[in-house]
């Protein structure tokens, strides 16, 4: 284990319906670097995950309600997609309130695939360059940014990729940008 990031908090937002791949290739790649990760979701007990959005995957543990979370408590944040998972987030206005809160705080932001989803609910978007999932990118858009066709990209605090296929360079750069900050 490396620590790039020994000391540093990172919080994965997730709900039920999360990409289950989206979700643990970021938390190794983070854990690996020495990070403390928590996963927080919207209620206790377990989320379920998904593969390719249709098929069950593993449950995972929660760590903290997002009710009783705060920008403050951590250094950086993770957004994973699935079409399910950001849509049951960005319905949630303590969820949404978290991730304004990260991005008003310039604490580095990460998203993936439909993740980007809670990125327009919270507003953060606006002048922005960033990509997404294909479906995604009319809204994001329609929310004021630049969208382009490229694996992964930062702008401004805010890295955001387009698929599991990227998740090799997502979780390079997260680790670069979190260590970064």
């Amino acid at each position: 284990m490396a620590d790039t990031l020994s000391g540093r908090r990172v919080a994965i937002l997730a709900a039920d319906g999360v990409e289950q791949v989206e979700l643990v290739k970021p938390r190794e790649a983070l854990r690996e670097e020495g990070a403390d990760v928590d996963l927080v979701s919207l209620k206790s007990g377990q989320i379920q995950a998904m593969n390719g959005d249709i098929n069950q995957a593993d449950r995972f543990t929660v760590d903290r309600v997002v009710s009783e979370a705060g920008a403050g408590d951590y250094d950086a944040l993770v957004v994973p997609g699935g079409t399910v998972n950001p849509d049951n987030l960005r319905q949630d206005q303590n969820a949404v309130g978290f991730v304004r809160d990260f991005v008003e705080s310039g604490k580095p932001v990460a998203a993936i695939c439909h993740g980007p989803w809670i990125l327009v609910e919270a507003d953060v978007v606006r002048g922005r360059t960033v990509t997404s999932y294909p479906s995604v990118r009319t809204d994001l858009r329609n929310a004021g940014a630049t969208v382009v066709e490229e694996e992964v990209v930062t702008d401004q605090g805010v890295t955001t990729s387009r698929n599991p296929d990227d998740l090799p360079a997502f979780c390079e750069r997260i680790v670069r940008e979190f260590a970064a900050r």
